[in-house]
């Protein structure tokens, strides 16, 4: 089983945590939200994805007579940066068990023009009402314990700063996934975490949605730095997780064409499979 991670001072409970201000939708009419979108989940002063696509995961769970993502796709069309946002949410389909939406986010540049971010396509269902049946070779990953595990805050600030995301996360990264951080990346595509949010907020299906998008890009496992923005994320939701902390593992097994793919799993404490992704991002080759 799981170690258990150190409880907060003030542990944040679901639906009232700085996850959930910062992901909430004011609405201004039918399938129509205004959001301002908080810098604190940036890197690189751009909004991280994972987050994004818990904003329009809630607003589709409001627009949806279903509550939770069972499979959610988006395309990330440009960069979103903090501030006022639009979201509007369309239903597509209605029926008993599963309900299908899509919703997209807007912003204003500069000369006042609005520009789509983010695009998504989601099916919602209830989480509660599956089957337990499960029939699995999945296995979870191979962490060392916690206290062997390091975070950004474990070592020496980077010149640059580090950025924003990280002081709202609980991240503790395999050390045997850390050697870009030394200066010697392994070569594999390889990134392995232990994973929640830094005020103790458990995890639901929304926070799922950032776990997949919040580690380190396995890119630097590679040898490749810079910015790796997401083109399009996939994520399945699979239960409603248990409280603790989560283990994230990454992999990628092809870059070509200045894009490679990430496959992520998300276990919780119970060692249950509650989310996977796909993602097809963009690198900068040196």
């Amino acid at each position: 089983m799981p170690e258990a991670a150190s409880a907060p001072a003030a542990r944040a409970t679901i639906g009232d945590s700085e996850f959930d201000r910062d992901t909430a939708l004011t609405p201004r009419g039918p399938g129509l939200y205004d959001i301002d979108l908080s810098a604190g989940w940036t890197i690189l002063n751009a909004v991280n994805g994972g987050y994004l696509l818990a904003v329009l995961g809630r607003a589709l769970a409001d627009t949806l007579p279903h509550g939770d993502p069972f499979t959610i796709s988006a395309h990330y069309l440009t960069a979103s940066r903090p501030g006022p946002a639009i979201v509007r949410t369309d239903i597509v389909r209605t029926g008993r068990t599963l309900s299908t939406g899509q919703a997209s986010l807007f912003q204003y540049d500069d000369e006042g023009r609005e520009v789509e971010r983010i695009r998504v396509l989601a099916s919602y269902g209830d989480l509660d009402t599956l089957p337990d049946d499960v029939r699995t070779t999945a296995l979870p990953p191979a962490i060392p314990p916690m206290g062997q595990c390091f975070g950004p805050e474990d070592g020496p600030a980077p010149a640059s700063g580090r950025p924003a995301i990280a002081d709202r996360l609980m991240m503790k990264l395999d050390p045997s996934t850390l050697g870009w951080a030394l200066g010697s990346p392994s070569g594999k595509g390889e990134m392995r975490a232990w994973f929640g949010l830094a005020d103790g907020r458990d995890a639901d299906p929304f926070a799922l949605l950032l776990a997949v998008d919040a580690l380190p890009p396995t890119a630097f496992e590679i040898g490749l730095g810079g910015w790796v923005p997401t083109v399009e994320l996939t994520v399945h939701v699979r239960c409603r997780p248990a409280p603790g902390p989560l283990r994230v593992s990454i992999t990628t097994r092809n870059l070509a064409g200045g894009f490679l793919e990430e496959d992520a799993e998300v276990w919780d404490s119970a060692d249950r499979l509650v989310a996977q992704s796909r993602q097809l991002a963009r690198v900068r080759l040196r």
